[in-house]
């Protein structure tokens, strides 16, 4: 296996550059807050400190899951991201995108936009058809050859459901869900954090009942809990519930999911078309920087490099009280369930309730 390996003899060594200045998310007990510092002098994305050792995560990264896969469209929008300082690229094992981001990667370090590989912050998940204590180390293995890297700064549990062992892939049949065992997932998830090929381990789509189900049996705390979020869809319990117990959230769908553009109820919002006409911002900044002023990190998707740069211009200003009061009215509204993922025929022997209850 080829490891990218970012040879100091291609780094280009920076000061760091000045804190942008910003107001970021009102502390909050047990939150993590913005370290306050940009990576490199090409990034002016303030960065979270995240998991027990307060490990400084970007608050703003690049999606790269793409239906269909497009691979030169997401090696295009990679690079892109680099050049304009994103740092946080996030990929996983269904979206077959992990190939790409490497070579992209690695285009990026030999072009010198990225000085080194700790200037980078990768996120990779683990699909359901490997969610089984013994499959999980070796889906993690298979992740970093695609990537040709070492190690991931995250790992994550993609959702808290277990199919029979396959090559992921989406829709799934319903007769193929099988009993998850937690406990032995989690254990193999704390192993690849303990080789040090994953260097914080974390959950996405957990709801507050699932996340204390881990804490109860966990050595390892998750580190971050990455959920669909946006201002249509606000997740406040469970946000207190992981600022309670010190878990980022990273929000998915940040601006309302791209599936099925004709109903995007973010990009569609009176309110939020209102008040980013007010203060002179796209729709898409206000939900974004609604999301950070909330105290998450973000993972957002585009492909063109106008909405790229757009996406990261919400560090310098704020919303306003008001602002915030309008939002909060905003109808609520999740898109993103388990039946996306299931064929919509078949029969499952496992109750599988609990992985989409609806928490207001």
């Amino acid at each position: 296996m080829h490891i990218l390996n970012f040879s100091p003899a291609h780094a280009i060594y920076t000061t760091p550059a000045s804190p942008h200045k910003h107001r970021g998310p009102r502390k909050q007990r047990g939150m993590a807050s913005p370290a306050g510092r940009s990576c490199t002098r090409y990034s002016k994305i303030p960065e979270f400190l995240v998991g027990p050792i307060g490990q400084p995560m970007p608050a703003v990264g690049l999606g790269t899951a793409s239906h269909p896969f497009m691979e030169e469209e997401v090696r295009a929008a990679v690079l892109t991201a680099l050049e304009l300082g994103y740092r946080h690229i996030d990929t996983a094992a269904l979206y077959a995108s992990e190939r790409v981001v490497g070579k992209a990667m690695a285009e990026a370090v030999q072009r010198g936009i990225v000085a080194s590989r700790e200037e980078l912050f990768v996120t990779s998940k683990v699909w359901c058809t490997q969610c089984h204590p013994e499959l999980v180390l070796p889906s993690l293995k298979e992740s970093l050859q695609n990537l040709q890297m070492e190690y991931v700064d995250l790992y994550l549990i993609h959702w808290p459901m277990a199919v029979k062992p396959s090559k992921p892939h989406f829709p799934m049949k319903r007769e193929d869900i099988v009993p998850m065992d937690l406990s032995g997932v989690w254990k193999a998830m704390e192993e690849c954090h303990r080789l040090g090929i994953a260097k914080m381990i974390g959950v996405s789509n957990f709801t507050t009942k699932k996340l204390q189900e881990l804490l109860a049996i966990a050595k390892i705390s998750p580190a971050v809990n990455q959920v669909e979020l946006n201002p249509t869809w606000q997740q406040k319990k469970l946000i207190e519930f992981c600022k309670d117990k010190s878990i980022q959230v990273v929000a998915y769908s940040p601006l309302g999911g791209q599936r099925i553009p004709k109903m995007n109820p973010v990009r569609q919002s009176d309110v939020l078309e209102e008040i980013g006409k007010a203060r002179g911002k796209s729709v898409a900044q206000i939900s974004l920087r609604w999301i950070y002023e909330q105290g998450a990190s973000m993972v957002v998707k585009s492909l063109k490099r106008e909405r790229l740069k757009e996406n990261i211009e919400i560090f310098d200003w704020e919303l306003s009280d008001e602002d915030r009061l309008k939002i909060d009215q905003i109808p609520q509204r999740k898109l993103i369930t388990v039946q996306n993922l299931l064929c919509p025929e078949g029969i499952s022997s496992v109750d599988i309730s609990d992985v989409d209850v609806l928490e207001m």
